[in-house]
């Protein structure tokens, strides 16, 4: 057992600290926030993640797992201290690492003896260095090592990637330090999870490139899709010729709406800046974000040529967050829309399973609906926007029904285009052929697995 104080609740800071508790370690969730730390005492969580509620339940009963504000005594009492306080961008693209510091500032100025320091949040290549400056401002004479442990959680799945990873990076400053974090991670090493042992700076430089490279994976599939859109090719198709190729693979080929969220939007950002200020020429990096931009306001265009003419239109919004299985809304593609069609004077009905409470407070004039079915109800067009399981099984003809004209925009392509022709839908995806109602029904390909020959 290792004691352990992860500095941040905020959604890295929780699910690391609730996780590490679950191996067995005592850890201590430090906050300045006395508002939300008095939240996690009482047993609310601030965060929608499945399964979170329960970790921190069980793991605080057993005493594992605890809250505070008490930096000194935090830091004071354990032996490994994550940093998992945020990275935000800031409006040149660079990265704010403020927070970073004054962690940073606040291990040096109390601790007493040996620690290490874990940078959890992801931060630029070199922070390490950085981190290590600091602290030693305060300490010159305590001895202390730098470890870079990035985090790769995927919102709405984070417990099983924490639990289940596809690899663990870890970056050290001494071999004392690596053997530490080793042991501190022993389940996963007795499952025999990848690990990459490796130096502070190439560990935090595999967080960035990796998210960078998903990024650029999700632009190109959907400009792809675009190209598909005007030559009636079917991208679902395409994409899964391409999948087969094992150097290519079939994960993130999926046409959609452009990608949001907490990550993507702000390394895409970051990387382009760090390479920027060492006067590194990184053209395919930088043209990502751009990219995904354009995808998102081809979803308002999309959206405006199903409208037509059609003046103060009333849509039905479906989801809200990035993705599903989160209530998170950071960057969120649907936020395009709405501001893009309030602009335009258009009523908008939301309904979103988790979302919406903090849809409330950036959009207050907004219709929340209770279901699917009230969000429909009377509006000029219905728009799927968050592929949420519960949107896959939905009445269709009830929404037919419910909807004043049966028109449907689908950003993330959950329907199959045949059935919604079949349905009576106007209907519209992401990189397929649009069929509208009275056309010849589009052929329905079996797929190769099923084919015989003789």
């Amino acid at each position: 057992m290792r004691r352990i104080c992860v500095m941040g609740t905020g959604y890295v800071g929780l699910v690391t600290g609730s996780c590490l508790a679950d191996f067995g370690n005592a850890v201590i969730c430090l906050d300045i926030n006395e508002e939300r730390i008095a939240q996690l005492k009482a047993g609310k969580i601030p965060i929608y993640e499945p399964g979170l509620e329960e970790m921190v339940t069980r793991n605080t009963q057993r005493g594992r797992l605890s809250f505070s504000t008490e930096m000194p005594f935090a830091i004071k009492a354990s032996e490994i201290i994550f940093i998992a306080v945020g990275t935000p961008s800031q409006p040149d693209g660079d990265v704010d690492m403020s927070y970073v510091y004054t962690a940073a500032r606040s291990i040096g100025e109390y601790m007493e003896d040996y620690k290490i320091v874990v940078n959890k949040s992801t931060v630029p290549v070199g922070t390490g260095v950085q981190v290590a400056q600091l602290i030693g401002e305060s300490q010159p004479e305590m001895d202390f090592d730098i470890v870079s442990n990035p985090e790769f959680l995927r919102e709405g799945s984070a417990l099983d990637d924490f639990m289940h990873p596809d690899r663990l990076v870890i970056g050290a400053s001494s071999q004392r330090a690596l053997e530490a974090m080793v042991d501190v991670y022993r389940p996963l090493y007795q499952s025999d999870i990848p690990m990459v042992l490796t130096d502070v700076e190439s560990a935090e430089m595999i967080k960035y490139a990796s998210n960078a490279l998903l990024a650029a994976k999700i632009v190109f599939i959907n400009e792809i899709a675009n190209v598909c859109e005007a030559y009636g090719a079917d991208i679902g198709s395409v994409a899964r010729g391409m999948g087969f190729d094992e150097r290519i693979g079939p994960h993130n080929l999926y046409a959609g709406a452009g990608y949001g969220g907490s990550c993507f939007p702000k390394d895409v950002i970051g990387l382009t800046s760090i390479a920027r200020k060492n006067n590194i020429e990184v053209p395919l990096i930088s043209a990502i974000d751009a990219s995904n931009r354009n995808q998102r306001q081809h979803m308002v265009e999309k959206l405006r040529a199903l409208l037509g003419e059609k003046k103060n239109p009333t849509i039905a919004l479906l989801g809200l967050s990035f993705k599903p299985d989160t209530d998170d809304l950071r960057e969120a593609p649907a936020l395009d829309l709405i501001e893009a069609f309030k602009a335009e004077g258009a009523i908008i009905k939301a309904y979103d399973p988790v979302a919406m409470e903090h849809c409330r407070v950036l959009y207050p004039d907004l219709m929340y609906c209770e279901d699917p079915y009230a969000a429909a109800e009377g509006a000029d067009v219905l728009v799927l926007m968050t592929e949420w399981r519960e949107f896959r099984n939905i009445d269709l003809p009830r929404i037919h029904t419910n909807l004043k004209t049966p028109k449907l925009l689908d950003c993330r392509n959950i329907y199959d285009p045949r059935t919604m022709q079949e349905l009576g839908f106007e209907y519209i995806s992401v990189g397929r052929p649009t069929y509208h109602p009275g056309d010849p029904p589009p052929p329905n390909y079996p797929s190769s697995r099923h084919l015989s020959f003789r």
